[in-house]
């Protein structure tokens, strides 16, 4: 009776394989997010900070496809909706600790049209200026006030739309939960606006570092916004999965030579996603913090967004909310919702709780992503049911601790806190699977190709990989799997890095990309992250 539930038990696991279509994220992902911006996740990162091996960083991006140019008011958060950050410490799909961020709006010139504005030290008006019955400008004499250079006091003067934002930790669930304000008593948080341009904001880069908040005990926060750090050639996988070939690749669209595999910065097709900008929040705690103990060093995580139950609009008056949080979107794993959940139940997977997963079982256990795989490229794909890919929805695999409970299938991004990070020299945007454990599927960093990585793990690349680190390996239990102990093709598209460099220290991503001079790249270019230029193919 034991190995009967057991077998159903792995056979259920493997019906809910996140990563199995892995593109571009949640950008697009279920119809309630995709006409609801500001609450939807776009992406979800958890890792050992790079500079800082006892702290964990949590990154969560919200509202994708942001147009840096797209002004007035460019990209707020929206005060209405609850975000939040989640922690598994005891291996049940339940979180144990929630970070939790609300958002608060402020006009400092209510009549002003444009949300920033400022140049040099401002610009009164002119001898032949015409009579003005009241002004706006928050600066006496100005029409134009000084550039911004502070997201608050005399610097501020031209930061009209501002928003501040509190940081709670909330420690269980439910009657019992108790909740605590992170941030300092007299200490006020400011969100970091979008880089406007030039003129308005001259030294972008020191405008927004100061939205990076030391809380205390080991604890930093920063939001705003960045760049998007995701990549992907999206058109390439949304089209039928049309990975370019040609002037792109040598040899069959869709396998990388390789030195093109061997290069993590050059891209040998466009990011879609370059010149785009997207709002983030961004955590580094302590790891004593999250973790249950050291004994016990692996997390489960993942984000999600709420919005109150009731929404009232009555003209003229303002929009009011009422009733408890509902939640509008999750994200634990990259691409769950977007290319595995059917459409009929992604709002359905959005508002649930990752520890009731098993319901969207059938979803994945026949993966469409292999087939179709098989079917464009003729590549052989592992039978189903898949259950080389049980690590990626239960406490298993060759970075969790032997002993370590499996926990129920739950779509959450897990990771070992005890392995520490890789250095940037020895970094491998195919994170595990590529020998650098520091890397997704163990946590995720913002450099980690979950693309390649999804498309290869798909194909069957978790068979048998070996982990020299540990001397551990996923091994393929499905009858008759061509891959086990072997490589698959080095499935890719084309883009291996991001379009401009992350940094290497707190909040890791890149800031926001100029509205005045970002770059949206054309189909046909490669590109790459480095000074030196693009190396030979």
């Amino acid at each position: 009776m034991f190995q009967v539930k057991r077998f159903v038990a792995i056979l259920m696991a493997a019906t809910m394989i996140p990563p199995v279509g892995g593109f571009a994220a949640n950008h697009r992902s279920a119809p309630i997010t995709a006409l609801d911006h500001p609450a939807g996740i776009t992406d979800w990162y958890a890792f050992v900070s790079y500079d800082d091996p006892t702290k964990v960083t949590f990154i969560m991006d919200v509202d994708p496809l942001l147009e840096p140019s797209n002004g007035p008011n460019y990209f707020p958060f929206d005060p209405n909706v609850t975000y939040t950050m989640k922690i598994d410490n005891t291996n049940d799909g339940i979180e144990d600790i929630t970070f939790q961020f609300q958002f608060t709006t402020q006009f400092k010139a209510p009549t002003l049209p444009l949300g920033f504005v400022g140049a040099g030290a401002g610009i009164n008006g002119p001898a032949n200026a015409p009579a003005s019955l009241s002004s706006p400008i928050p600066v006496s004499g100005a029409v134009i006030p000084p550039a911004i250079t502070s997201l608050s006091g005399a610097g501020a003067a031209g930061l009209n739309y501002s928003q501040t934002y509190s940081v709670t930790m909330i420690t269980g669930t439910g009657a019992t939960a108790v909740s605590t304000n992170l941030v300092p008593a007299g200490t006020t948080l400011y969100a970091v606006p979008s880089n406007v341009g030039p003129r308005t904001m001259p030294n972008y880069t020191a405008l927004a570092k100061q939205g990076i908040y030391n809380l205390g005990n080991g604890v930093s926060v920063f939001a705003g916004t960045v760049d998007d750090p995701f990549f992907i050639d999206l058109a390439a996988a949304f089209d039928s999965l049309n990975f370019r070939s040609g002037s792109s690749f040598i040899g069959t669209g869709g396998v990388l030579s390789a030195n093109q595999d061997q290069n993590d910065s050059q891209n040998y097709a466009a990011d879609s996603l370059s010149g785009f900008n997207v709002n983030t929040i961004a955590l580094q705690v302590p790891i004593s913090m999250v973790a249950k103990s050291s004994a016990s060093p692996v997390i489960g995580t993942w984000a999600a967004t709420y919005r109150s139950a009731q929404t009232i609009r009555s003209a003229p008056s303002p929009i009011t909310t009422s009733g408890a949080l509902q939640q509008v979107n999750r994200m634990g794993n990259p691409l769950v919702n977007e290319l595995i959940i059917g459409v009929g139940s992604k709002d359905t997977f959005s508002m649930s709780q990752p520890n009731d997963d098993k319901q969207f079982a059938n979803f994945a256990l026949d993966p469409i992503l292999a087939r179709a795989l098989n079917a464009v490229y003729g590549i052989t794909v592992p039978d189903p049911p898949r259950t080389d890919l049980l690590p990626l929805v239960q406490y298993s695999g060759p970075t969790i601790p032997d002993g370590t409970p499996a926990g129920p299938v739950a779509d959450m991004l897990r990771l070992n806190t005890s392995i520490p990070p890789t250095p940037q020299s020895a970094r491998k945007r195919l994170g595990v699977i590529g020998g650098d454990l520091a890397g997704f599927p163990n946590g995720r960093r913002v450099s980690d190709d979950v693309v390649d990585i999804a498309l290869r793990a798909v194909a069957g690349a978790v068979c048998g990989a070996p982990v020299s680190a540990t001397g551990k390996k996923t091994v393929c239990t499905a009858a008759g799997n061509p891959f086990a102990g072997t490589q698959v093709p080095a499935l890719g598209d084309g883009v291996n890095t991001n379009d401009v460099p992350y940094q290497e220290t707190f909040p890791y991503v890149a800031f926001a990309q100029s509205g005045y001079s970002r770059i949206h790249r054309n189909a046909g270019d490669k590109t790459c992250a480095q000074a030196a230029g693009c190396p030979a193919q």
